[in-house]
């Protein structure tokens, strides 16, 4: 049985690849379509029930610069404030937590580093990513790039604190 509810829009928060691929197949059938190709299995939940967690970056190496070049060339579009040795999780759009070195530090975007006109631009995702990431530490292809790692938020900030600590990795965010 089929329930069928009258939903106005959704948002696809994880699987977006695999929504995608299911289209390309069905548009690639043709007349070869069959009734099962014109769906695919989906869950929904209501938005108050979701919650977004952050997906954090671990950087091998500081691209060779000292930790006092690496803080001026990221003030150049960044405020920077040294937090210390206490985790800082960002509360904010546009700010961001950094740990080297055994400190915490706050990054909050300065407002030439965004277009709110850009849906693309305007995430932080992208902020971090072009302004630090590709800017300053060299990382051109996260996906491809040896010198990256990422941590999903469920593991907590402190499990990148423990990882720059070992010595595993110089810098995360």
């Amino acid at each position: 049985s089929v329930f069928k509810s009258e939903i106005p829009c959704t948002y696809i928060a994880d699987g977006h690849h695999r929504a995608a691929s299911a289209a390309k197949v069905r548009l690639a059938l043709g007349e070869n379509k069959t009734d099962a190709s014109n769906y695919f299995l989906t869950t929904l939940f209501p938005s108050n029930q979701l919650q977004i967690q952050d997906y954090n970056r671990l950087v091998k190496d500081i691209n060779g610069l000292t930790e006092e070049e690496l803080l001026s060339k990221i003030a150049e579009n960044f405020d920077v404030e040294k937090i210390g040795a206490d985790i800082y999780k960002p509360a904010h759009l546009h700010e961001f937590s950094m740990y080297v070195n055994g400190n915490w530090y706050k990054l909050t975007a300065k407002q030439t580093t965004y277009d709110e006109n850009d849906p693309i631009g305007v995430l932080d995702v992208t902020i971090l990513s072009k302004y630090v990431l590709d800017e300053i530490l060299n990382i051109k292809d996260q996906r491809t790039d040896k010198r990256i790692d990422f941590v999903g938020g469920i593991r907590g900030l402190g499990e990148l604190q423990k990882r720059v600590d070992s010595g595993e990795m110089k810098i995360a965010f």
